[in-house]
């Protein structure tokens, strides 16, 4: 199969998969969410995103009692029924099936568990990215990855219509991340990033590059910046599952960074690497 798609242990065409209208997730975004890449029919960093995932769990308060041994194990059913030599794994979960009320279904409702694979291919090293940006006024839990995407799905479209890569938010002065991604910026050979607070996301790939900036002699700093120094940084970098260190070349139509391609080479080749050696292709 080219796309799969997986509900409560069913798997089947994607196309074809359905989703009761009682599911939480339909009328309340009550769930949460995870994504990674495959390659060789191996997921990366699979560790760091059920990491993630299940603290999105724990901080929602649904009751996910499935163990990571068995989602995995769900989870890899799904990359090898796909055809595809690269592409996009994505699971949720929502609070479970039960008629729409605000308080929370009895405890006797299980969680539903929503998986699929389709083809998806790494945004190319060499790309470089046009920015927009965007006043941040989402909710103050952006740090749980939640299926309440509203806010991300308007910014995201404003880009698109102006032939954009991306959409950095704002609060006040202050960057916090982007559409559906982190922002870094490297500024006198330091990378910074805003901080792993509530105001973002603890993106996995921002993650590893602040891992594999300080493995490679780059210093890291992570507080809150300015949109103005952004706009002054040596380079901007936008990070994501799916481009993993992507040069920004503008902002708001007006060019920035372009002024430390080693330090960037350096990152890009080592997030190369690393990618590489975990999906098993060297």
């Amino acid at each position: 199969m080219e796309k799969v798609g997986y509900y409560n242990g069913k798997l089947g065409p994607l196309e074809e998969m359905t989703v009761p209208m009682l599911d939480r997730a339909v009328y309340f975004g009550d769930g949460c969410y995870d994504a990674t890449t495959f390659a060789n029919n191996r997921p990366f960093a699979i560790g760091d995103h059920l990491d993630r995932f299940y603290n999105s769990c724990r901080l929602l308060e649904i009751p996910f009692e499935m163990d990571r041994e068995t989602l995995t194990a769900e989870l890899q059913k799904c990359i090898d029924a796909n055809d595809a030599d690269h592409g996009m794994l994505y699971w949720q979960c929502s609070r479970g099936t039960w008629p729409r009320g605000h308080q929370f279904p009895p405890a006797e409702v299980k969680p539903n568990l929503m998986i699929f694979t389709v083809p998806c291919e790494l945004a190319p090293m060499e790309l470089e990215a046009d920015l927009i940006s965007m006043e941040d006024t989402r909710f103050l839990h952006c740090n749980i990855k939640t299926l309440n995407l509203i806010p991300s799905v308007i910014a995201y479209q404003r880009c698109c219509e102006q032939n954009c890569f991306e959409t950095v938010f704002h609060r006040g002065d202050r960057v916090t991340e982007c559409a559906h991604s982190n922002i870094l910026m490297l500024k006198d050979g330091v990378l910074c990033t805003p901080p792993r607070d509530n105001l973002i996301l603890p993106g996995i790939t921002l993650k590893h590059l602040l891992e594999l900036a300080e493995a490679n002699g780059i210093p890291t700093r992570e507080a809150p910046f300015t949109m103005d120094e952004l706009r002054a940084a040596d380079e901007v970098i936008v990070s994501s599952s799916g481009g993993l260190c992507t040069r920004a070349v503008s902002l708001d139509g007006q060019p920035v960074g372009k002024k430390d391609p080693k330090n960037l080479k350096i990152l890009q080749d080592a997030y190369t690497e690393k990618y590489l050696k975990d999906t098993k292709q060297i």
